[in-house]
């Protein structure tokens, strides 16, 4: 089966005094040429962000910004004057267009914030930046996947400025099975717990796995486990 595993202790990592961030993907400083990105997935960084503290404000452009926290909360707001709190059980997205200016800082005093941050091209540049955020926390507790963004209709999900992509989050208990959806492109990351992918070893947390042209793949959860599942039709 096509599938490239990428364990989570080989990944770039970024530590400084109040942040630990993990990359899938080149990000800043770190660089590898035969890493930048998967299908439309350019950027996937698993963040850790000390109390009271955060990222100032900075600069995107035509990018389509996915956030999905797993502990605590992350207070958003940028130049277009929009503003957001996002905690567990919440989406956000972030289309930078033709250009914001957004600070992400931990909204919480006494607690760290753990979240994911995805980015993927968006079908076309130049768009007016936009904003939306959705709880999408009534779906998870359903079990199975829920499509939680994507750039095709879906109730319930933010609207990606890109309709060959898809965000579906899971959150499984251990032995519940589902199937990874028939794409050209997936890319699979076990943000907690671990699972077993048919035809390939047990993924723990941090581990991600990309698929090309895999089909229905199964998965099983050997534990209490929360994924990401990115499915794409195009690649960069």
């Amino acid at each position: 089966m096509p599938v490239d595993l990428r364990r989570g202790a080989d990944r770039f990592t970024t530590g400084l005094e109040w942040l630990d961030s993990r990359h899938s993907f080149s990000f800043g400083p770190h660089y590898d040429a035969a890493n930048t990105h998967f299908g439309l997935l350019v950027v996937s960084n698993d963040d850790v962000v000390a109390p009271g503290a955060g990222f100032e404000s900075h600069p995107h452009r035509d990018m389509e910004i996915v956030t999905w926290v797993l502990a605590g909360a992350l207070a958003h707001e940028d130049s277009a004057g929009h503003r957001g709190v996002v905690r567990p059980g919440l989406v956000q997205h972030m289309s930078a267009g033709t250009g914001v200016v957004h600070a992400e800082m931990n909204a919480d005093p006494d607690e760290p914030v753990r979240f994911v941050q995805m980015w993927v091209l968006p079908e076309r540049i130049d768009l007016e930046p936009s904003y939306s955020q959705a709880d999408v926390s009534a779906a998870l507790g359903r079990g199975g996947l829920t499509v939680v963004a994507s750039g095709r209709p879906h109730p319930g999900a933010v609207r990606l400025h890109q309709p060959a992509a898809t965000l579906h989050a899971g959150r499984l208990r251990a032995g519940e099975r589902v199937t990874v959806p028939d794409a050209a492109y997936v890319h699979l990351y076990v943000a907690r717990g671990a699972i077993d992918l048919d035809g390939a070893d047990r993924l723990t947390e941090g581990d991600a796995a990309r698929l090309t042209g895999a089909g229905e793949v199964a998965l099983a959860a050997a534990a209490d486990a929360e994924v990401l599942v990115w499915e794409m039709a195009a690649a960069v």
